[in-house]
């Protein structure tokens, strides 16, 4: 069943996908600076368009890299003066630009994703923004993971060290964290947490139960898979550290990123799969769209801390 404009799926829509925008909350707040402009002036939104086969046009506003640092006076010192630190690294309005995103997506598209990092470090403050911006029962945005969500103050960049997070951020967001779907006008969206650049092998088994739905698919995920246009861009921007934020362990080069096994074939998969019309990614803080294979284009979003977003329509 199709979904029409401003509405869900009949049934309801699984929360790591999209949700529709006419749901989101009034956010009443006034802007901290430049307060002469308006909000939609403060916001750098690029447009894009994917011809994925909908039965009905819609769009979507893609944002990522909020990267919030709130913190209860309360909180343990470490915490509070990390997230001080982190919160003049990000400027200090990461909160205001996710206000001024969703309320521009309000007016102007149907449904939000947010592809990761919308918290820069866990924090009981953190997660309770998490709850308010997805909303009790997800209306707020649809989304995946990225790597900041777990970070909580000792970094272990592997799957076994996602384990002790897995439980909190499971309730604090409302969506399966590893793989979610949603179908909105007959393309489905998938989002899948690769926060450390791979994939594992329950999550390349359960995509390939979603294709077998034969449906035009669109990946989200919070790291973009390397192609030379990609790691040329974040190389200007990450210099050294781009093979370290961006591909899997010990990879000396971007064709090396994914030394995984099992990443190696999914991303092969990927590429010769008719039914992929298109990939949204983040996590680079910069704006870049790359062809990934013959059926689908890499829209990576900049980061929305510094007011950055995209509007992609799908026909």
């Amino acid at each position: 069943m199709d979904m029409t404009r401003r509405s869900f799926l009949a049934g309801g829509a699984a929360f790591g996908g999209l949700v529709a925008s006419a749901r989101l909350p009034a956010f009443a707040d006034g802007p901290v600076l430049s307060s002469e402009r308006g909000k939609s002036e403060r916001l750098t939104i690029s447009c894009h368009h994917i011809e994925a086969g909908a039965s009905k046009p819609f769009s979507v506003l893609h944002i990522s890299d909020t990267h919030l640092t709130a913190v209860y006076p309360d909180e343990n010192e470490w915490t509070r003066k990390f997230m001080a630190n982190r919160s003049k690294t990000f400027g200090g309005r990461q909160e205001e630009a996710l206000r001024d995103s969703l309320a521009w997506a309000k007016e102007h598209v149907d449904y939000v994703m947010h592809t990761g990092d919308l918290i820069d470090a866990q924090s009981r403050a953190n997660l309770d923004l998490v709850r308010k911006y997805y909303g009790i029962d997800g209306a707020t945005m649809g989304g995946s993971l990225g790597n900041h969500e777990f970070y909580h103050g000792q970094k272990d960049e592997t799957e076994e060290g996602k384990a002790d997070s897995r439980e909190m951020l499971s309730k604090a967001y409302p969506f399966d964290i590893s793989l979610s779907s949603s179908i909105v006008n007959g393309v489905n969206f998938v989002t899948i947490d690769n926060v450390y650049g791979a994939v594992t092998t329950e999550q390349a088994s359960r995509f390939e139960a979603e294709v077998k739905k034969g449906l035009p698919i669109i990946l989200c995920m919070h790291c973009p898979f390397n192609t030379p246009e990609i790691y040329r861009s974040a190389l200007k921007l990450w210099r050294k550290h781009v093979l370290k934020i961006n591909t899997t362990p010990n990879a000396k080069s971007w064709r090396e990123g994914y030394r995984d096994p099992v990443t190696k074939d999914f991303v092969a998969y990927l590429k010769a799969l008719p039914s992929l019309k298109g990939i949204l990614a983040g996590h680079l803080h910069i704006s870049v769209q790359a062809r990934f294979s013959p059926n689908a284009m890499e829209y990576v979003v900049g980061g929305n801390y510094m007011f950055h977003g995209e509007e992609i329509t799908f026909s």
